[in-house]
């Protein structure tokens, strides 16, 4: 995977660096396993305008994922590797043997015609799917299950990945991109590997108007408000606006937020950083 840099030939290009999308292999989605999406536009039901800076964008039909990956023992190949407008991860789609196509997060280094797996005693090879407690301990793993049989939770968007450092009973500890290690039960599933389109981070918007193409529209910033509108709004003119803190009052920048008597607090070995 990587990344270019276009020639500054109009303002728009001039900090513009792009995806290679090498890994893509067709621009056409499986029609079977696509639906309409409709957009809110941050509205709800009455039409009042629940959350700002949400609007247009492009239209996209969604890919219909299989995160559970609960067809056991049934061997699948690699029919292509495609763009998801609904993620920053590309997208593989599987031709199981008797004829069933589903996607799946693609992860780092899979081909067209590579033969993926999932199941209980299948090898620990990129893209197949495995419960925890047949992984092998140090293995790079993603689309990691928080319940088992409720489907990839942890560990899906672009370069993640996860890794399984120990067992201990009926959990397995894992430490995840956070820095967090965190218990999980061992019949959860997690696919090998960590996610494709690594190189997602790197790329450079240029423009404004791509941010409106994907659905955001300009954010106003808390210091140009009136006290009125935001606690770090008002003074004579370009004021800081004193500690940053959100709209309705409660200090960002470090200022922790997670109630000490959550219930998942238990399953927490180490804290992130």
């Amino acid at each position: 995977m990587s990344v270019r840099k276009l020639k500054p030939i109009t303002p728009g290009q001039r900090f513009r660096v792009v995806n290679n999308f090498e890994e893509i292999t067709t621009n056409k989605p499986e029609k079977s396993l696509t639906v309409g999406i409709s957009k809110s536009g941050g509205r709800n039901q009455t039409g009042k305008m629940t959350m700002r800076y949400t609007g247009g964008g492009h239209k996209k039909k969604y890919r219909i994922i299989d995160f559970k990956r609960n067809k056991a023992n049934v061997e699948a190949t690699v029919k292509t590797v495609e763009y998801d407008p609904n993620r920053t991860a590309f997208i593989a789609l599987l031709e199981y043997a008797d004829g069933e196509k589903r996607y799946i997060i693609a992860p780092n280094g899979i081909k067209v015609d590579q033969k993926v797996v999932s199941g209980e005693s299948v090898e620990p090879n990129v893209g197949n799917a495995m419960k925890l407690k047949n992984i092998p301990l140090g293995t790079v793993i993603s689309c990691i299950e928080l319940k088992p049989g409720q489907g990839a939770i942890l560990a899906r968007s672009a370069g993640s990945s996860a890794q399984l450092t120990s067992r201990d009973g009926k959990y397995a500890i894992i430490k995840l991109p956070s820095g967090e290690s965190r218990m999980i039960l061992t019949e959860c599933m997690a696919m090998i590997g960590s996610v494709s389109n690594s190189d997602h981070q790197l790329t450079v918007s240029g423009k404004a108007g791509r941010s409106r193409w994907l659905g955001r529209r300009p954010r106003t910033r808390a210091v140009v408000m009136n006290p009125v509108d935001h606690p770090m709004g008002g003074g004579e003119g370009r004021s800081s606006g004193g500690h940053p803190r959100s709209r309705n009052g409660k200090p960002a920048k470090g200022y922790k937020t997670r109630k000490k008597n959550k219930v998942s607090n238990r399953y927490i070995v180490s804290k992130r950083k």
